[in-house]
């Protein structure tokens, strides 16, 4: 038999079973029979079936009794639910393919976006730069899925993005007036279905914002059941007061908090972590619920930005690059560039120099012959020095030019993957690979972050667990969002699926070679239909809106009050 049968199968009850009223014996849609099953709780696996009615698990335990209508033979695989993505940079790519194919192939059922900035809300003004017709993050929402997604999805709404509405691209620190008006977007937002507030604080506007300030728009998640997830002020040189920081906003605002992609940036930083861990552990001790997440490399992605003062980028990307064209700002920016940031994460001091700078697209296409390079080499070749060279390219290609900064200890990137408390996120697209994106440069996180996690570090170095690597990428994420019926293999739960084999299951993409699908994914439903299906995409789009706590479509109303 295949493994995938459309034919009605009898499965012989051999043992006294009560089965859910609202599910007849014989009225399965699909049953997954056979395979391990790990219900996302952290306990062990155990050989079992799980069984489908409409988009619910029916059934799920040792052996299922009556038919069903189709047939997965999961004998040898592990059978799991779906993965949660952290962090996603799903909504362009999605919009332009809505398979998404580099995480629905690692069994990726939803896609957690809202970095600091998020698809809404707008004002007409933004509205109109971006050419879009909604105002709304849940107007945004709603329009990806009515264009067709394979997983589902959800999202924070970015701080940044509540700044820009009411303060622009300014430094200002926003009055009394001005901080009400914030606070209320963020309401609606939750409202809506937003996760909570999520904040890029490296990044302009984002790092004009006091605490004092992100601890008002964290309130008003707090009271809608949301949390407030950062990426920091500091990954580096000053990691410890950054989380510092967190902690302080979580206790004071009232909202659980969550690190993104924790880690340790620059050399002379690797020997943070234990403080980091601490300082984490103390704060959850002390009863705040404080988590985090990660991607498994030791290469970081993203611009240039990242290497120049916030004060050079202020006002947007369009003064930004103007100011780039005057010598003498240049001359101070370079100066700048060469020694840790004062106030500002420099990447590019914290990568240890033009040697780990390497380029990975350009929007130019004259510029994407770059890509794959150093710093070090383009910046020989073009006969100026790695300051001028960044410094050119972002006036040249019209963007913050993306690139990887090689910055993490392996050793610091094992150790946090087995920390409990621990779950994952891409920090990178839901990409389908065409003809054009196969010969494209990116961070290998795009295509292999939860495969890595499974094949790499659970498999091959014992790093954890393989039912608690499920954990912390179903169930774990789940209670950090306050999700209703998803991250646990439960009847009455939505069937969100991934059935994988734990002894293949591995990443493919590298540095060198980005753009490569993860292998040993054999099977994946979202709101139980099949959209991996023999480990080749089936085509189907039934992803949908994952709403926050405080969303007033619950028949309870949300948690808003």
């Amino acid at each position: 038999m295949s493994l995938y049968s459309v034919s009605s199968v009898i499965v012989a009850a051999t043992f006294t079973f009560v089965l859910s009223p609202a599910v007849a014996a014989d009225d399965y849609d699909l049953l997954i029979r056979g395979g391990t099953i790990y219900d996302g709780s952290g306990a062990d696996g155990y050989l079992g079936d799980l069984a489908i009615s409409k988009d619910r698990i029916a059934y799920v335990g040792e052996q299922a009794p009556g038919t069903a209508r189709e047939v997965i033979d999961a004998k040898g695989l592990a059978v799991a639910p779906g993965f949660i993505n952290m962090l996603s940079w799903g909504y362009r790519t999605l919009s332009r393919n809505g398979r998404g194919e580099s995480d629905i192939r690692q069994g990726v059922t939803l896609e957690v976006m809202g970095e600091g900035s998020s698809n809404g809300p707008y004002t007409s003004a933004m509205q109109k730069s971006r050419k879009v017709t909604y105002s709304t993050l849940g107007g945004a929402l709603d329009a990806l899925v009515e264009r067709g997604v394979s997983p589902n999805v959800a999202s924070f709404v970015g701080a940044s993005t509540v700044r820009v509405n009411v303060l622009g691209q300014s430094d200002a620190e926003p009055d009394e007036a001005e901080l009400y008006e914030m606070r209320a977007l963020v309401r609606e937002a939750m409202l809506e279905g937003a996760m909570g507030v999520g904040t890029a604080l490296i990044y302009s506007p984002g790092s004009y914002a006091s605490t004092d300030e992100l601890v008002a728009l964290a309130s008003e998640a707090a009271q809608c059941g949301g949390i407030y997830i950062s990426h920091m002020r500091s990954e580096g040189d000053r990691l410890l007061e950054a989380i510092d920081e967190l902690i302080d906003i979580s206790r004071r605002s009232g909202a659980p908090a969550e690190i993104f992609h924790l880690k340790q940036a620059g050399q002379h930083n690797w020997g943070k972590l234990d403080a980091a861990i601490e300082r984490i552990e103390e704060a959850r001790a002390s009863g705040l619920r404080i988590t985090a997440n990660m991607y498994p490399y030791t290469v970081a992605g993203t611009g240039l930005s990242a290497a120049m003062p916030t004060w050079v980028r202020k006002g947007g990307f369009a003064s930004w690059r103007e100011r780039l064209q005057d010598p003498a700002i240049r001359a101070r920016v370079a100066a700048e560039m060469q020694q840790p940031g004062d106030g500002w994460e420099n990447l590019y001091y914290a990568s240890g120099g033009p040697g780990n700078v390497i380029f990975s697209s350009f929007r130019s296409e004259a510029l994407r012959p770059l890509a794959g390079r150093t710093l070090a080499d383009v910046a020989k070749e073009r006969g100026t020095t790695p300051e001028a060279t960044m410094m050119d390219l972002v006036v040249e290609d019209g963007s913050r030019v993306e690139v990887l900064y090689r910055l993490m200890s392996e050793d610091n990137v094992r150790r946090q993957i087995g920390l409990p408390w621990m779950s994952f996120g891409s920090d990178g697209a839901a990409a389908t690979i065409t003809q054009k994106s196969a010969s494209s440069r990116g961070h290998p996180r795009v295509y292999g972050t939860f495969a890595r996690v499974l094949g790499h570090y659970v498999r091959e170095l014992d790093a954890m667990p393989l039912a608690d690597a499920i954990r912390r990428m179903t169930s774990l994420p789940a209670a950090t969002l306050g999700l209703r019926d998803r991250g646990r293999l439960q009847e009455g739960y939505y069937a969100d699926i991934a059935v994988f084999d734990p002894e293949s299951i591995i990443d493919r993409a590298t540095v060198e070679v980005p753009a490569v699908y993860a292998v040993g994914m054999q099977h994946v439903l979202v709101n139980g239909t099949p959209v991996l299906r023999d480990a080749e995409h089936t085509g189907a789009t039934p992803g949908r809106v994952v709403r926050g706590p405080g969303w007033q479509g619950w028949e309870d109303g949300g948690k808003c009050p």
